[in-house]
C-alpha cells in the first residue's frame, strides 16, 4: 500500500499558511478534480478524494494541530495500526505542561483531560458544483463523502466479539504514566502517554478484525441536500450532526458542502444582480426599436429609446438573483453594445456616404465637446 503524501503537499502550501490560504488552494484543486468535471477518470476520483481528506483535517484547528505535531499518526485513529503503536516521537511523548507543572512545584492544571470522556466527531468538508440555473433558482444535490462511523461489529469497544475492554495496569486508566528523574538539581517528575495503552486508559487484547482495534470505521456515504436559491460561488453550506462519529458516544461533526457555481455563457453575477451585454444594430439605437432581453424567465419585452447610446445600461427590477434566506430579489442589468457592420456592399456603403454627409455636428453632441476641448486647450 503506497504511503499517505503529506497533507501540505496534496495541496500544494507551505505549512505557514493561513486559514484562507488553505481555503483558497482546496477550491482551486476541488474544483480541477472534481468528478462531475472529469466522468469516468480515476485518477482525479483519488485525487478529490485526497484533496477533501487533507482538507478536512487542515481546516480543523484542532485536527491540524495534531497533525502538525504526530502527523497521519495524530488524525487517523486507522494509521499505522498493528505496528507503530501510535506513540509520538519513539515512545517519549511528553507532555510539557504536566513537564513544568512538575518542576515549577505542581500546582494548578497540569491534569489531562479524561481520555474516555465523551469527544466531538470531527467535521468533514465536501463540495459540489452547479450551474448558474440553479444557483438562482435552488435544487437538490446528493453528495457522497467518506465518513467515521462507530464500528457496528464490535459498538465502538474495539473489542472483538466475545471479549472486552480491560483497564489499563499500567496507568490505572489515565492514559498517562508519571516518572521520576535526578538531575543536578534535583528529583524532576514528568508525564508521558501511556506506554501500553498509548493513551487510551484501556487494553484491547482481542481487536476487532473489522476496524482493527479504532472502534471506528471508513465508508461512503451519500447524502442528499437542499441547495437554496441565491447561493453564490464559494459559500458553504453547513449540515449538522451529518460529519464523522463523536469518540466515547460523544456527538458526531458537521458537514461541510462548499458550492462551486459554473460560470454561464450570457449573464455574470454581482451581489445579487445579473448583468449581460445586449447588441444591438446602429439603426436600433438611433431609431429607438422594441427588442428581446433574455433573462434566467425566458425572453422579455424593452423599449430601447432613440438616441440610446453604446454602453447605456437599463434595469429590469427583481428579475435578477433572489435574496437567500429572504424576501425579494436583485434586478437584472443589461449593457447596450452597438455592433459595427461588416463586408458592406457598394449600396450599403454609398447609403451610409450620404449619410455621414447629411448629418451634422449638432447630432454628435460628445463629438462636438470634444473636438472643442482641445480647441481651448491649445488656445491657452
Amino acid at each position: 500500500m503506497a504511503a499517505k503524501r503529506d497533507y501540505y503537499e496534496v495541496l500544494g502550501i507551505p505549512k505557514s499558511s493561513t486559514d484562507e490560504e488553505i481555503k483558497k488552494a482546496y477550491r482551486k484543486l476541488a474544483k480541477q478534480y472534481h468528478p462531475d468535471l472529469n466522468p469516468g477518470d480515476k485518477k482525479s476520483e483519488e485525487a478529490f478524494k485526497e484533496v477533501n481528506e487533507a482538507y478536512e483535517v487542515l481546516s480543523n484547528a484542532d485536527k491540524k494541530a495534531r497533525y502538525d505535531q504526530f502527523g497521519h499518526a495524530g488524525v487517523d485513529p486507522n494509521f499505522g495500526a498493528g505496528g507503530y503503536g501510535g506513540a509520538g516521537f519513539d515512545g517519549m511523548d511528553f507532555d510539557l505542561g504536566d513537564i513544568f507543572s512538575s518542576f515549577f512545584g505542581g500546582a494548578g492544571g497540569g491534569r489531562r483531560a479524561n481520555p474516555n470522556a465523551p469527544r466531538r466527531g470531527g467535521d468533514v468538508a465536501a463540495s459540489v458544483i452547479i450551474s448558474f440555473e440553479e444557483a438562482a433558482k435552488g435544487c437538490k444535490k446528493q453528495v457522497s463523502v467518506q465518513l467515521t462511523s462507530t464500528c457496528g461489529d464490535c459498538g465502538g469497544s474495539g473489542a472483538k466479539k466475545g471479549s472486552s475492554v480491560k483497564t489499563c495496569p499500567n496507568c490505572n486508566g489515565s492514559g498517562q504514566e508519571r516518572r521520576q528523574q535526578r538531575t543536578p538539581i534535583g528529583v524532576i517528575q514528568t508525564q508521558t502517554t501511556c506506554s501500553r495503552c498509548h493513551g487510551k486508559g484501556k487494553i484491547v487484547e482481542s481487536p476487532c478484525p473489522t476496524c482493527s482495534g479504532s472502534g471506528q470505521v471508513r465508508k461512503p456515504v451519500t447524502i442528499g441536500i437542499n441547495i437554496p436559491g441565491g447561493i453564490d460561488d464559494g459559500q458553504v453550506i453547513t449540515i449538522r450532526g451529518k460529519g464523522n462519529a463523536g469518540i466515547n458516544g460523544g456527538p458526531a461533526g458537521d458537514l461541510q458542502i462548499q458550492v462551486s457555481v459554473r460560470p454561464h455563457p450570457i449573464f455574470e453575477r454581482d451581489g445579487y444582480d445579473i448583468w449581460c451585454d445586449l447588441p444591438l444594430t446602429f439603426a436600433q439605437v438611433a431609431l429607438g426599436a422594441e427588442v428581446s432581453v433574455p433573462t434566467l424567465d425566458g425572453s422579455v419585452p424593452y423599449t430601447i429609446k432613440e438616441g440610446t447610446q453604446p454602453g447605456d445600461t437599463f434595469r429590469l427590477k427583481g428579475k435578477g438573483f433572489p435574496y437567500i434566506n429572504g424576501r425579494g430579489a436583485g434586478d437584472q442589468v443589461f449593457r447596450v453594445v452597438v455592433e459595427v457592420p461588416k463586408n458592406l456592399s457598394s449600396e450599403q456603403k454609398k447609403l451610409l456616404r450620404s449619410f455621414e454627409e447629411a448629418t451634422g455636428e449638432k447630432n454628435y453632441q460628445k463629438r462636438r465637446s470634444f473636438f472643442d476641448k482641445i480647441k481651448d486647450a491649445f488656445n491657452n
